[in-house]
This record gives structure tokens, sequence and C-alpha cells, in this order.
């Protein structure tokens, strides 16, 4: 939501809120400048609550709404004009994220029940991989194989990579593949997966890994919905790291 709207729409619900003992109430809408006002308030309160719930202290809304409204350039507010943006802002985002992590916990808690044999599947394998020829892991559980080392610099998490990849399940599904393509990929490394932004800073260009990425380190329970990788899936990888751009 904008400011702007936010703002506008503050403003609406402190001056009811403020002038309620004193409100002139209608039982009849009169003309088309009565109901477009009822209507405009009816929708402005229904965002009001919408956005900011129960979390607002009405009475120093009130007093805000009200300074706001009697302020020039000689008024002493608590909060400087220039400031109501960066007040406000960090508000909305702090209540956003906790929606998005609400989400996120709603649908880990549903693929748990829908998946929990397929993620017990996928930790077994993992857990027999690791002690196969070979095979490496880091301390936040991504397994590895070297199949090829390269020369020169490791990229860093900053750094935009080109790579040829080809990703299946641990089924031998294939989900994504550059190399089917014949399309190299190019990609920041801070901008993939958790398993790739580390995994590919363990390369030197020219050098071949596989990758047995867990979910932590992946989608975790909640992939893109109608793809291939479900959730809690562990993805195997072979990537080449081409080049660091």
């Amino acid at each position: 939501m904008k400011l702007t709207k936010v703002s506008a729409i503050a403003a609406l619900g402190l001056l009811v809120t403020s002038c309620n003992s004193q409100l002139k109430k209608t039982s009849s809408l009169n003309n088309q400048i009565d109901s477009v006002s009822y209507a405009i308030g009816l929708d402005m309160a229904s965002q009001l609550k919408t956005n900011f719930g129960d979390d607002l202290n009405k009475d120093v809304l009130i007093q805000g709404y009200l300074e706001g409204i009697d302020a020039d350039s000689t008024s002493n507010l608590l909060i400087d004009q220039k400031e109501i943006r960066n007040v406000i802002m960090p508000y909305f985002q702090k209540v956003r994220m906790e929606k998005m992590q609400k989400q996120q916990e709603e649908r880990a808690k549903k693929a748990e029940a829908e998946f929990g044999e397929y993620k017990k599947e996928n930790e077994k394998f993992l857990e027999e991989n690791k002690t196969k020829e070979g095979v490496k892991i880091t301390e936040s559980g991504l397994q590895y194989l070297v199949l090829k080392e390269g020369t020169g610099e490791n990229p860093k998490a900053t750094d935009k990579v080109k790579v040829h990849y080809h990703g299946t399940l641990i089924d031998g599904t294939v989900f994504d593949s550059s190399v089917e393509k014949n399309q190299p990929a190019e990609f920041f490394l801070n901008q993939v997966i958790k398993g790739w932004t580390e995994g590919l800073q363990l390369m030197k260009p020219g050098a071949k890994y596989k990758f047995f990425i867990p979910q932590e380190l992946g989608y975790g329970a909640t992939p893109r919905p109608g793809g291939k990788i479900k959730p809690f899936a562990t993805l195997v990888f072979e990537v080449e790291l081409l080049e660091i751009k």
C-alpha cells in the first residue's frame, strides 16, 4: 500500500474517532455527495482495520492527527514531518515479513503431513550417500563429489558465474538442465538457492562437481507449485563452472 493511501485512511479514521462524540449522525443519505462521502468512509474504515488491526494506540493517533491538522512551520511535533515515511514504512515491512513467515509455516506444516514419507526417503538417501567413496560433506550438510578440478580463483558469493548444469531428483527425474537446453546459465551466486551459493564457491573455473543438496539448502517445504520438485526434495546437480564473469 502506498504511504499516501495509508495516510489518507488513517486520517479519516482519526477524524471519525476523535469527533465521534460530537458527530451529527444521519439515518438517511439525501444526495449523491452524502452517498459518496459515506461510501468513502466505509471503504477507508475497512482498509484501516485490514492494515492496522488492533495494533494502533488510538489516543496517540488522534493526537498526531489533530496536531498535524494544526501544524505550521513553528509547530513542535513529536515526529518531524520529514520523518513520517521512515517511521511508517518499517512497520509495514515488519507486518509483511511476519505474514510471509506465518504463511510459510502453515505451508510447511501442510507439506509435512502430505509428504512426510517422501521427506524420510530423501533423508535416508543422504545418510547412505555421505558414506560413499569420494563424497565430501560441508558443515551445512551440503554433500559433493569432485568429478574434475579447475584452476584459478574461487568465485565469491557476490560474483556472477557462467555454468552448465544437469539437475535431477534422487530417483533420476530431470527437473532442469542447461545441458539438455544446450544453453549455459549465468547468475549471481547470492541470488540462487543456498546449496548453489555455497557449492560453487568451492569450485574453480573448469571444475565439474556433483552436488547433493539437502532440502534445507534447496527449496525446503515450499518449492514452486506445479513443478517436478516436491517438498523436502534432495536436489542432485552435476555442475561445471565455465567462467566467473
